[in-house]
Formats: C-alpha cells, structure tokens, sequence
C-alpha cells in the first residue's frame, strides 16, 4: 500500500502574481481561497477539487533556464478539465499557445506566463 494517499497542493513560483491571478482566474475561472494566512512573500492560493493550486511571488531559481518546447517533455502537474472545447476556446482568444498529447489522450499542454507548465486533460 502506498504512503501517498492524495495530493494536497502544487505551487507555482510566479514573478507578478497579478498577472498570473489574471490567467489562472480568466483561463479556468478559479476564485482565491480567502484562508490563505498571512505570509512574507506574496501568493494566492486556489481550490482545484480536493487540492489547491498555491501561486507564490518569490525570486524564481530557475530564471534563465531554458524549459522544453512540449510541456510533456517537462516537469508539470495535471489536472481534469470538465469542458476541453471551451478551455481551447479560451487559451487560443487570450493568445496562449499550448500542444496536444501525442499519447491519444484528448490532453494539452500550455504553460502559464511564468512558464510553469500545466496538462489538462478532458474528462471522459
């Protein structure tokens, strides 16, 4: 039996955590948890599920890295989509560029403007 039994966050390091607020709430229409407490550095956290996504405005330590040009090929966390047609819709209306799966999974790749990279994958 695994020790591993839910995952409880990811964090995204983000450089203007405005900017990141406007895409993670315009692209998958996230609200930020108001629990969040106090901390030294800027953040946002969102309820995805029985998980969170935690954006954190900290120095970045990877700043000048060059990441893959598939996301598949890069670290990144996934997430179920209830609609790919209109998360499609969005990301291409807000200029995001994003790759297909090419495992046959109805699944994309986008990365989010700090270059964190995000899977999305249809709910069957």
């Amino acid at each position: 039996m695994s020790l591993l039994i839910a995952m409880r966050h990811a964090t995204f390091i983000v450089a203007d955590l405005a900017r990141a607020q406007a895409f993670y709430e315009s692209v998958f229409d996230l609200t930020p948890n108001p629990s969040r407490p106090q901390m030294s550095f800027a953040g946002v956290w969102y309820d995805v599920g029985d998980s969170q996504i935690h954006l954190m405005c900290v120095p970045n330590p990877e700043a000048g890295l060059t990441r893959p040009a598939h996301g598949g090929r890069d670290r990144h966390v996934a997430f179920s989509v209830a609609d790919m047609t209109l998360l499609q819709q969005r990301l291409t209306a807000l200029g995001v560029n994003y790759t297909v799966s090419s495992s046959g999974r109805t699944a994309l790749f986008c990365r989010d403007p700090d270059d964190n990279t995000l899977e999305l994958v249809a709910v069957d």
